[in-house]
């Protein structure tokens, strides 16, 4: 039972997975390379470093590689929406006992909300309460 939890469960990616997977999303199927440079647009990062990172999240079904060409192309496995809809649902259930409402009223809390920030929220919790 426990073998079929574990193969069950997904690989939640950690922070410098998320860096790359972010690289990916925002710039399609790439090369180690392409990716490596893009984090070092952000801070410095060796390729060893990376391609050790990109290899690992292959075998963690992170990625995705396709080895057809001599550079091998790595795309998520996942879409976008689909990971960090997961990632905030774990977010929300283990820091917010499950309330979005309660992380929303933290934010807003914590962070200066521009008046056009609180109109957008208006706007989209009034076509929640139409429906």
């Amino acid at each position: 039972m426990e073998d079929r939890e574990a193969k069950n469960k997904k690989a939640e990616p950690t922070k410098s997975e998320l860096e790359i997977l972010q690289v990916l999303w925002e710039c399609g199927p790439s090369t180690v390379r392409l990716v490596n440079d893009k984090l070092n647009d952000q801070r410095e990062v060796n390729y060893t470093s990376t391609l050790k990172l990109m290899q690992i999240m292959a075998e963690k079904n992170l990625l995705l590689r396709d080895e057809s060409n001599m550079k091998h192309i790595y795309r998520p496995a996942e879409e976008e929406n689909k990971t960090k809809s997961h990632l905030l649902d774990r977010f929300v259930n283990t820091l917010y006992n499950g309330s979005p409402s309660k992380l929303v009223m933290q934010l807003i809390g914590n962070k200066k909300t521009s008046k056009a920030e609180l109109e957008e929220l208006r706007k989209i919790l009034k076509e929640l309460d139409s429906k």
